[in-house]
């Protein structure tokens, strides 16, 4: 794998410019095989190495790039226009790096923080422990680390991904944050979900049974109520996944005889929502977040059933693009989601039954 970047000299426009030129050359003309395969192709995520892509959220100090929200945005969608289930696997590792990067074990961001940002090393997530209400993976303390038990559900890119950052929370309502090898053990096993969309993510749920975690590997612990404060602040760039799905719709759409008026329109929306979604922010508990995400999931939906619809019969075979865009958008509708943001998309949604 050849590195093609040097992020010290490299502007936002730079970074988009990369990301543009992988998601046209190498994620969308591969995005329906991707669609049907079992698993992401190990070129694709080499290609985002390359480009520097993964250490899009990482320091300059671990190389990466240091990207602010509006670039991580703008990345996140012209990435997902290409080939969403790819941007799903990747997205998952910035959250790795953020949180390694912010770790005090200096022993444990030495060894893997720069490897992450080279994306030479990636990562994924499972978040058992961190949601709000009772935990589904649990940390108890014992001699040399912790013991997990429990499980986390949707940890994506399973044998594509070297290690994961599992959240685990203690009886002391503590979360405990781990980098783990992303290896199947005694301890530690992976059930395989079928997903109708982004199905070559390798989507699957871990069950720990008595998975022992020694404390070289314990990334930090910090208080549950804490994570759930930067989680609400860090559900902004969800949105841009749906902007990039309905930004290849409207793209296409705008390739089929007569419906130039129509892709116009999209393309005004698309500029809407995308700005509606730069207001709200990383705000935590800003009113207007959950409502941005919303609409632009939901205008991900309309953008679908706009191209599934001029397009014709051709729509619904496998082969063709607005089968594949419309299960994706179907996805966006559910995919990090909060109660606030299911409750505005369900008005949203519902808003011609009245």
């Amino acid at each position: 794998m050849t590195v093609l970047w040097q992020h010290d000299c490299m502007t936002a426009a730079d970074v988009l410019s990369r990301a543009s030129r992988v998601a046209e050359d190498v994620l969308f003309p591969a995005a329906l095989a991707v669609d049907a395969a079992d698993a992401i192709p190990a070129g694709h995520l080499d290609a985002l190495a390359a480009a520097g892509l993964y250490g899009l959220a990482g320091p300059a100090s671990a190389g990466g790039l240091d990207a602010d929200l509006a670039t991580l945005g703008g990345v996140i969608e012209i990435m997902s226009g290409g080939c969403l289930a790819t941007t799903f696997v990747w997205l998952q590792h910035h959250s790795a790096v953020r949180a390694l990067a912010a770790s005090g074990n200096t022993a444990l961001r030495d060894q893997w923080l720069a490897p992450l940002c080279r994306g030479t090393r990636r990562a994924g997530i499972a978040l058992g422990g961190a949601r709000p209400g009772p935990p589904l993976l649990q940390a108890r303390a014992v001699p040399g680390g912790y013991v997990f038990d429990g499980s986390a559900p949707w940890v994506t890119g399973w044998d594509m991904i070297d290690v994961v950052h599992a959240l685990a929370r203690d009886d002391s309502g503590n979360l405990v944050a781990a980098l783990l090898p992303a290896k199947v053990s005694a301890t530690l096993t992976a059930s395989r979900l079928e997903l109708v969309a982004v199905n070559a993510s390798r989507t699957v749920v871990l069950t720990f049974a008595r998975h022992f975690v020694p404390a070289e590997l314990v990334s930090g612990v910090s208080p549950h109520a804490q994570w759930l404060v930067g989680d609400a602040s860090g559900l902004r760039p969800n949105g841009s996944l749906a902007l990039g799905v309905a930004g290849r719709c409207g793209a296409l759409l705008g390739q089929l005889a007569g419906q130039e008026r129509q892709s116009a329109l999209l393309a005004a929306e698309l500029a809407a929502c995308r700005a509606a979604l730069a207001a709200a922010g990383n705000t935590a508990g800003a009113p207007s977040q959950p409502a941005a995400r919303a609409a632009a999931s939901a205008f991900a939906f309309q953008s679908a059933g706009v191209l599934v619809a001029a397009a014709g019969s051709q729509s619904i075979l496998t082969g063709e693009h607005p089968q594949r865009l419309a299960r994706e958008a179907l996805f966006l509708l559910v995919f990090g989601s909060r109660p606030a943001i299911k409750d505005s998309l369900v008005g949203l949604l519902s808003a011609r039954l009245r």
